[in-house]
């Protein structure tokens, strides 16, 4: 089956693109969902995240607290390579399980936000990249996740540039139009990928 990783910045628009996808009919598997699963408890990863960052990062259903954690590993590189360390691993296999296991679809769509940054690349056959400009992506992070432009920077900082994706991008998709104008640009692809 041909994988195609869809990647992006925070804010972009890979949710969206990745849901119209779906929609038509494709495959999705998130790595988010798959961080969000393994990180759970009663997996290996919860365990290990705990015993490197503490309890401190915990809500009270003893569940991880992403927004305490994303703060702590944004503003310090040591501790992002770490949890990285931890995550990464786990969220590969389990990516690869899923493409093997995924229904029929006439390809798969693999959203993977830090492709460039883990060198996921090698899971994948072609790659689409979601753009959109700064000020769009840190108006709409705002609006969802209520966080602060000091937070969103120093996120976007963590993550690669848009030149960076570009230059393993296959295909891109512009978002800074309509969400009409959206849809068909990922139908434009669909068909594409439908032919390949």
């Amino acid at each position: 089956m041909l994988r195609i990783g869809l990647t992006g910045g925070i804010g972009s628009g890979k949710t969206t693109v990745a849901d119209h996808f779906s929609r038509l009919g494709i495959t999705v598997i998130d790595a988010d969902e798959i961080v969000r699963h393994v990180s759970s408890p009663g997996h290996h990863p919860f365990d290990a995240i705990i015993h490197h960052f503490g309890n401190e990062i915990l809500n009270t259903d003893g569940t991880i607290n992403r927004q305490k954690l994303g703060q702590r590993v944004f503003n310090n590189a040591a501790e992002r390579q770490v949890l990285e360390a931890i995550l990464h691993p786990a969220v590969r296999s389990v990516m690869q399980k899923a493409v093997q296991q995924a229904p029929p679809s006439p390809y798969c769509i693999l959203v993977i936000p830090l492709l460039v940054e883990t060198g996921y690349v090698d899971l994948v056959d072609r790659v689409i990249v979601v753009t959109a400009d700064r000020k769009n992506r840190i108006d709409w992070v705002k609006k969802r996740d209520g966080l602060t432009d000091d937070q969103i920077e120093s996120i976007m900082a963590a993550q690669a540039s848009d030149n960076e994706r570009r230059k393993i991008a296959d295909d891109v998709i512009e978002n800074n139009g309509t969400l009409d104008s959206l849809f068909r640009q990922v139908e434009k692809l669909d068909l594409k990928y439908r032919e390949i």
